[in-house]
């Protein structure tokens, strides 16, 4: 590579001390005895308790070993200021000739690292390998005004991933907003007032009440409002001219699952899908096809789980509660599941919307706080704030509709911030090749900086290893 006019090339130990030999560890009474705490850091960067060598000032922590060097995006190299503790699982440098610690922690952090470092199972960088890194080396003036041009846009970058950065949950809370206004009528206002569609009542009278299945824990008598169209048993509340609320067991088939024995090997991996708590998380909010596990007709015969139709719309009711899933094709779940088979007044979409539109609050119709779970005396009395069958329609297509859009924002936010991530890239790339700021000729030349840095290097007294940290540490503890 050229470099610009008033660069060199340089060993990286040409221009940083390497203090990894000065780590003199304290026992517990010396620890006990510092005053005050510091952060402690490791090869990650990451704060956390006392460790076993104390440094001070401006240093550059650098990966020594683990999974950084073949995942560069996660940092390689950081900086580090004040008085600190440090693991043995990173080097300690600190750079001569009052070149900026900026300057070296972002250059070591665009290295091409797979050829430093060696080892199979766990990638190293040893002290050999960091003899072997070169460096551009521009003047200093130059590494001053790089270091401030990049702390420019890195802040910008910084502010721009954090606006980014909120779009999922932003876009979760639009979700949210979206299904609510849907099970509150509030999407269809405009719907109502130009078209005349069948009372619930009629819609009723029309399809008889589906067969439920013996046996089973009674419904609650209890009542415990939802947040949008969902309730345990009727909260009275108000709903749009035209809709009512309906216990679910009127217009739905409530059923559940089971799972077969695991100490029979031949009641699994037989074909027949069966939904898990995996599979209704990975499908929340649309159709699940297949399943992560399947049952055999053996599985199926000697348990307590069925067969159930396509249509059907599945709720998580333990541990992960709330995934709400439909069934493209005939299934058997889990116990962890209540299920609706819905008749002609229910449309499966309009059911699993006004589930998912409870958001966490579902919570709220179960008990327990650590490990919440929803009782089937509560699921029994569910009642759902149910339009006419017209009216259901179009809610599930302006909710389809809103989502997609939802969702195309969020695609192009992640877009966005993968591009953030190759400008970034880019940036440093064009920083360190002499193309972020412009040249002065009336720096001192990177050359001049070198040889004053070997001057002082010569004329440094020298100490016995681990000579210099002992006493400092004397001193910090006295």
């Amino acid at each position: 590579m050229t470099l610009p006019e008033g660069w060199e090339e340089a060993p990286l130990l040409d221009v940083v001390d390497l203090h990894d030999s000065r780590r003199v560890p304290l026992n517990a009474a010396q620890r006990a005895a510092m005053p005050g705490s510091y952060p402690y850091y490791g090869a990650n960067g990451q704060v956390g308790s006392v460790g076993d060598y104390l440094f001070e000032g401006k240093h550059i922590l650098v990966a020594e070993d683990g999974g950084y060097f073949d995942q560069p995006e996660r940092g390689v190299a950081y900086e580090v200021d004040g008085r600190f503790w440090v693991n043995n699982h990173a080097h300690i440098l600190s750079t001569c000739g009052d070149m900026p610690t900026g300057f070296i922690t972002r250059l070591l952090n665009t290295i091409d690292w797979p050829q430093y470092v060696s080892g199979t199972t766990r990638l190293k960088l040893t002290q050999g390998g960091m003899q072997r890194i070169r460096l551009p080396v521009p003047p200093l003036a130059e590494q001053r005004r790089i270091v401030a041009k990049l702390d420019a846009l890195t802040a910008r970058f910084a502010r721009a991933r954090s606006e980014l950065d909120r779009v999922p949950d932003l876009s979760e809370r639009q979700h949210l907003s979206i299904l609510r206004a849907g099970m509150r009528g509030q999407l269809t206002t405009d719907w109502r007032m130009n078209n005349t569609a069948e009372p619930v009542a009629s819609l009723l009278a029309r399809y008889p009440p589906p067969q439920q299945g013996r046996g089973g824990r009674e419904a609650t008598d209890k009542v415990i409002p939802g947040v949008a169209g969902l309730s345990v048993n009727d909260p009275g509340t108000d709903l749009p001219d035209g809709w009512a609320w309906v216990p679910l067991l009127r217009i739905a088939k409530q059923e559940t699952g089971h799972t077969p024995s695991r100490s029979k090997p031949d009641y699994w991996d037989g074909g027949v899908p069966w939904i898990g708590i995996r599979d209704a998380g990975a499908h929340h909010g649309r159709s699940i096809e297949d399943t992560a596990q399947t049952i055999s007709d053996a599985g199926l015969a000697n348990s307590s789980a069925r067969m159930l139709t396509a249509g059907t719309v599945c709720l998580s009711r333990t541990a992960s509660v709330g995934y709400v899933t439909i069934m493209a094709r005939s299934m058997a779940t889990s116990q962890d599941f209540a299920t609706w088979t819905c008749t002609e007044a229910l449309l499966p979409e309009y059911l699993m919307y006004a589930l998912m539109a409870e958001g966490d609050e579902i919570r709220n119709f179960g008990m327990g706080t650590t490990h919440t779970t929803i009782y089937f005396p509560e699921v029994r009395a569910f009642h759902i704030a149910l339009p006419p069958i017209e009216e259901q329609k179009e809610i599930v297509a302006r909710i389809r509709a809103a989502i997609v859009r939802a969702n195309r924002l969020e695609a192009e936010a992640a877009r966005a911030r993968a591009l953030l991530a190759r400008l970034e890239s880019e940036l440093l790339a064009k920083a360190f090749r002499g193309e972020l700021v412009p040249q002065d000729p009336n720096d001192e030349p990177a050359q001049d900086l070198l040889d004053r840095i070997r001057t002082e290097r010569a004329a440094a007294p020298q100490t016995k290893r681990g000579r210099k940290a002992k006493e400092k540490t004397k001193e910090w503890i006295s």
